[in-house]
């Protein structure tokens, strides 16, 4: 199941969306992912349900591939949701078992919840699925660009984003070959109450740890043989170039946000 996990991961192509300024995408997730708070009914959720669709198709990636990244994480969504369900009052009441009831109100807005959290796992693994990680910490330092005037060092926050962020698929692919050496010697994940399993992973914390260490020292090692001394001085061998596509992509949010705007309760 981790090595399905897509998010960091990146996939070459020449689609509409991986042809859009690295600043461009970065700014449309984040925002989409403020927006959709205004969202909060069945028309709204279908607008945003369809926006996010669209992405995916001009992205030129299989659904499929979307699909297979929120299934690691179905377990944690369904928990959110199911709290939602048992704790949340208003509506028509089904059914009330001391502080737990399941009203219309609760279920509504698990529903609601649940696509939330799906729609943002989409619009964060498309963005990291159409952009290279050297651009998308290009992105991050430009946009953070202002602060250089207030002494924050942008550029080693860009690179430390970045390096976090392609360190997550390279976790998730060393957690699945210790699980598999586990298994090949008897040990059963998923099974038995929730102390046996959490005895169960414990083998997998101790060599993950291990590993994570060998590599940043690796990658420590790796940037000092090349003279890595921070961004001062430094160029750019991709640069950066906004065109009239970015802007049009940036204008389709206003028109999202509008659009939000008009059918919200």
């Amino acid at each position: 199941m981790l090595d399905k996990l897509l998010f960091g991961r990146y996939i070459q192509g020449d689609s509409l969306v991986h042809r859009l300024d690295p600043r461009a995408k970065l700014i449309g997730a984040f925002y989409f992912i403020i927006v959709i708070f205004l969202a909060n009914n069945w028309q709204t959720y279908l607008i945003m349900t369809l926006f996010t669709f669209l992405c995916v198709i001009l992205s030129d990636i299989k659904l499929s591939v979307f699909l297979n990244g929120v299934k690691p994480l179905i377990w944690l969504i369904m928990f959110t949701v199911l709290l939602q369900i048992l704790f949340t009052r208003g509506g028509e009441t089904y059914l009330e078992l001391g502080p737990i009831s399941i009203t219309s109100f609760g279920v509504i807005n698990g529903a609601f919840i649940f696509m939330r959290f799906v729609l943002i796992i989409f619009i964060s693994t498309l963005l990291t699925l159409t952009t290279m990680p050297l651009s998308l910490t290009d992105a991050i330092e430009k946009l953070l660009g202002p602060l250089k005037r207030f002494k924050v060092p942008v550029h080693e926050i860009a690179l430390m984003l970045s390096i976090a962020l392609r360190f997550v698929p390279t976790l998730m692919d060393e957690a699945s070959k210790i699980m598999n050496a586990q298994r090949a010697r008897g040990v059963e994940f998923g099974e038995g109450n929730i102390v046996k399993q959490m005895k169960a992973v414990t083998p997998i914390l101790v060599p993950l740890f291990v590993s994570s260490f060998n590599r940043a020292d690796e990658l420590a090692n790796a940037m000092e043989a090349r003279g890595y001394q921070g961004g001062e001085g430094r160029t750019k061998y991709r640069i950066l170039d906004w065109q009239r596509l970015d802007t049009l992509s940036m204008l389709a949010f206003v028109v999202l946000t509008g659009l939000l705007l008009f059918f919200r309760s």
